[in-house]
């Protein structure tokens, strides 16, 4: 197993990026990696830290302005060969139709739940690691 997993946290604002940080703490679940976390604030660094390399998931905040987390997750999809799985963060549980659309590996609402959250992130690392087997 790799010592350390690369989370980008994408969101305008400081508290979600907070929250984000304090719920997957410094191990999501005991059979991942250790997380680092690379914060953007704005869609273009996520689009940088992305094209740079090195990121294993991607958390985009659907709420963010001037462009949610949706729009920036189907970017990335679109034109990122081998994209990091996303978890997006939605403000509402009915707007999952939404988090299809922009091709997310998974969604979680706003507030962050520490629970739901560490759960949906430990999966996409543990699905990233088998696909880099």
């Amino acid at each position: 197993m790799q010592p350390t997993a690369t989370v980008l946290v994408y969101s305008d604002d400081s508290n979600t990026r907070e929250q984000v940080r304090l719920a997957a703490g410094r191990r999501p679940a005991p059979d991942v990696p250790l997380v680092e976390f690379v914060e953007c604030a704005t869609p273009e660094a996520v689009v940088r830290e992305v094209d740079r390399g090195g990121i294993d998931v991607c958390v985009l905040d659907g709420e963010a302005v001037p462009l949610g987390g949706m729009g920036v997750c189907r970017q990335l999809k679109d034109e990122v060969f081998d994209c990091p799985p996303v978890l997006l963060l939605m403000g509402r549980p009915q707007d999952a139709w939404l988090a299809t659309w922009s091709r997310a590996d998974a969604a979680v609402t706003l507030p962050v739940d520490p629970m739901e959250f560490a759960e949906s992130l430990a999966a996409l690392l543990r699905r990233k690691r088998l696909q880099s087997a």
